[in-house]
């Protein structure tokens, strides 16, 4: 089996900042409540996604109250929740972690978010400069890990310091819950050698996906370990090319010039690496958003973090997937507006091209093989189509 065949985990995303048709404006608007999201979750449960991911930051409903919530309404689900270095304690997000864990029969996976944005850290009580909030991850990390495996913590760091540390109840997944990561600066890379499992790029160019996968192994071997990689993505998918590029240009028919350059204004005064290879992909214009074959960043010019798409049919979207598959990446976290339709159009448009790696947790839901579609004339079943 190649690499672009090998079977890859896709996850969905649960928009707790807000949903709707359309970028930049209330037109369209959707709102977002606890039953929207229980219907988001309980589709990519049903349509067999890996997990979803819940968004960290003062625009966001709380993720661990959002996952603690939904989780229950579902079976297989894996939900990627945020502990935030600096801003928990690692002792206290260690027991988050671990009660999550145990309730959800084993369905956390953790997303470690440093934070990139000043402003805001100032607006939580982080005054910390760049590379000082790395430094503070790595302690948090060292500390969150020891005690989730179950060992008594004494530590002494430059930021953290512990004393007689411990975890009474264990998580269900051992030694911990799976660590995913992103960071793009050398402070950030040098901490996800040591201390994490997956490390996630927000939707860049396969060349250059390529060069930051080679850039983290380097680092990370000699360290003698190894990493799995991630890519945060939005998709636009239609049954048609054309249809496709279509619907690119709608999500954003109502950015003005001005929410656009209010929105960039907001990204420039952001410290994460990260953000500025976002905004470098299309420079605030919207006259060349196709970065690449494919790939829009039209979402990047208000939205910020994951800032592309990838647009086309089917097979086209399926293919640009696997150029990344090849590049080394085995996790796709995706997203498209509004979420709910989209997650169903993805699935049912996609998968059946790809192969996903299933859950493992839990058991598999029984296939049905039989018909689908509606009844015709109440007594006639649809006939069988061949896959688009």
């Amino acid at each position: 089996m190649s690499v672009s065949q090998s079977p890859a985990n896709f996850l969905w995303f649960l928009p707790t900042h807000g949903d709707g048709h359309y970028l930049g404006t209330d037109v369209g608007a959707r709102e977002v409540n606890f039953n929207y999201l229980r219907q988001i979750a309980q589709a990519a449960d049903q349509l067999g996604y890996f997990g979803v991911l819940l968004p960290t930051g003062r625009s966001c409903e709380d993720s661990w109250i959002t996952a603690s919530a939904v989780a229950p309404w579902t079976e297989r689900l894996r939900y990627l929740v945020a502990v935030r270095p600096g801003l928990q304690s690692p002792s206290v997000a260690a027991r988050m972690t671990a009660t999550l864990d145990r309730v959800s029969n084993g369905r956390v996976l953790i997303n470690v978010v440093t934070g990139g944005d000043p402003v805001e850290n100032k607006g939580d009580g982080v005054f910390l400069a760049h590379d000082e909030r790395y430094a503070v991850t790595r302690e948090f990390l060292t500390v969150y890990s020891d005690l989730l495996a179950g060992k008594t913590v004494n530590f002494q760091g430059q930021h953290i310091r512990i004393e007689d540390g411990r975890l009474l109840f264990p998580p269900v997944q051992l030694p911990r819950p799976p660590l995913y990561f992103g960071g793009s600066s050398d402070a950030g890379i040098d901490v996800a050698a040591d201390t994490v499992d997956k490390y996630l790029t927000w939707g860049e160019p396969p060349a250059q996906v390529a060069e930051k996968v080679a850039k983290v192994k380097a680092v990370a071997e000699p360290r003698g370990r190894k990493l799995s990689f991630g890519i945060r993505l939005h998709v636009i998918v239609r049954e048609t090319n054309e249809e496709a590029w279509r619907a690119a240009d709608d999500l954003i028919r109502y950015v003005t010039d001005d929410t656009i350059a209010a929105a960039q204004k907001i990204f420039a005064r952001m410290d994460s690496v990260g953000q500025q290879r976002m905004a470098q992909l299309h420079g605030g214009r919207r006259d060349k958003l196709e970065i690449s074959p494919n790939l829009w960043a039209g979402v990047g010019l208000v939205r910020g973090g994951a800032g592309t798409a990838l647009v086309g049919d089917p097979q086209t979207v399926a293919a640009r997937i696997k150029e990344y598959q090849e590049v080394g990446v085995d996790t796709f976290i995706l997203s498209g507006y509004p979420h709910l339709e989209e997650v169903y159009r993805f699935a049912e448009l996609v998968f059946p091209l790809l192969s996903l790696q299933r859950p493992s947790n839990v058991t598999p839901l029984r296939a049905n093989t039989g018909q689908f579609g509606e009844t015709i004339a109440n007594e006639r079943l649809p006939l069988k189509q061949a896959q688009p």
